[in-house]
């Protein structure tokens, strides 16, 4: 596969090239998605006619293998419902391994992110979340980035520093929205700092529901891709959306 290399820039590099990843599926409380879609309505509008970009991170440590097949189906949902609006361009970031992070190029067609994400498998290792945060910001200053969504269930990182790199995103004005798989409480805990700190929103699944996953990744797909409204066209089309602007305050 090729992709867009990306120069190491000290420990918080991302490796060179591309692959694809996506996230898992799972179960989220209405809650947790009511308070999710809420806080995208409340982000500030984008400007009409301009191209949305979304940074779509990914855990793909070993501990994410049971639902991955799962998870890359999904991707291609959220791919496709933003395909109406013809707005949105994706770069996909995941890490794995020993000290391994790629990133793609900007991708605007949903069947060459499936192929990147189809050929990627988990392996051993522990969480690059820093270096995610650290790509993100730097493709906002080089090209802008509209948002962020961030798929793990583990944090293995010093908290203060991935706290500094989203205050940092914060003040550029580029949400992270963090989808937790499972209940790692060390995770939750950065996990919604991040989210806090950058203006985002959290969100927890649990392995095995994927239509409350799916549902979020697509109100996140399309806030990229049109903000505001976009969320409220997207309740009156798709399945479970309208339920989710119902609980909204």
């Amino acid at each position: 596969m090729s992709g867009e290399p990306i120069k190491p820039r000290g420990r918080d590099a991302v490796s060179a090239r591309a692959d694809g990843v996506l996230p898992q599926a799972q179960t989220s409380t209405s809650e947790d998605i009511a308070a999710f879609v809420a806080k995208a309505r409340t982000l500030s509008p984008h400007a009409p006619g301009a191209r949305g970009r979304l940074i779509f991170a990914l855990d793909a440590t070993m501990s994410r293998q049971p639902t991955w097949d799962m998870a890359c189906a999904l991707q291609a949902d959220m791919f496709r419902e933003t395909a109406a609006l013809g707005s949105l361009d994706i770069r996909l970031v995941y890490y794995r391994g020993l000290n391994e992070c790629r990133a793609t190029a900007w991708i605007s067609d949903s069947a060459r992110l499936a192929t990147l994400m189809s050929k990627i498998d988990c392996r051993g290792g522990d969480t690059q979340i820093g270096k995610v945060l650290s790509e993100a910001r730097r493709e906002a200053v080089a090209s802008g980035v509209r948002a962020v969504v961030f798929v793990g269930d583990a944090m293995e990182e010093d908290i203060d520093e991935l706290c500094a790199k989203a205050g940092q995103l914060g003040m550029l004005k580029v949400p992270v929205f963090v989808f937790q798989e499972g209940h790692d409480a060390v995770a939750e805990q950065a996990f919604r700092e991040i989210a806090r700190l950058t203006g985002g929103a959290w969100c927890r699944f649990d392995p095995g529901a994927a239509a409350q996953l799916r549902e979020l990744l697509r109100a996140a797909a399309a806030y990229a891709a049109g903000g505001r409204e976009a969320l409220l066209k997207l309740a009156g089309s798709v399945s479970g959306a309208a339920k989710l602007i119902s609980q909204m305050k």
